[in-house]
């Protein structure tokens, strides 16, 4: 098992709006950087952990947990002109871009970035490090037990 910090933006897509989707489960659609497509199709398995990470937003930080539900297939926001995701590079023969489901399991207090860095224990976090704007990273399972046994206790 994986354990991940996936970013959303609240105002689009937050812990709560997935919380109501049918099974808590929402399509991670819209990624456009080839390393976090590359963690998505190649990396993550079902049943993998996440961070569920509201980021752009007035107070980003950890707001859930979830799991990935369904493992990766292709994004349609890529083939849709109307789409600020599209990518008219991509055909559904040759598609570039993908997505996973993730199912929401549970709501958390925010656990926001001051919070983060104040433990020792997080410092190589990769969401921490400067210059990170990945909106898919993986965490070390050290970081995972920390927070979920911790912080969100």
């Amino acid at each position: 098992m994986r354990y991940w910090l996936m970013k959303t933006e609240p105002g689009v897509v937050g812990i709560d709006d997935v919380l109501a989707m049918p099974n808590q489960t929402v399509d991670w659609w819209g990624v456009r950087n080839y390393q976090a497509r590359n963690f998505m199709r190649d990396q993550m398995r079902v049943g993998d952990k996440v961070l569920f990470y509201h980021s752009n937003c007035k107070e980003p930080g950890i707001a859930g947990l979830a799991e990935v539900a369904k493992l990766a297939y292709p994004d349609r926001t890529q083939f849709d002109a109307k789409s600020h995701y599209y990518d008219p590079k991509s055909t559904p023969e040759s598609p570039r871009w993908v997505n996973v489901d993730v199912r929401a399991t549970k709501k958390t207090r925010l656990i926001g970035l001051p919070k983060l860095r104040s433990h020792p224990e997080l410092e190589r976090m990769r969401v921490l490090q400067r210059g990170n704007r990945l909106s898919i990273t993986p965490v070390d399972p050290a970081e995972w037990e920390f927070i979920t046994k911790r912080l969100l206790k």
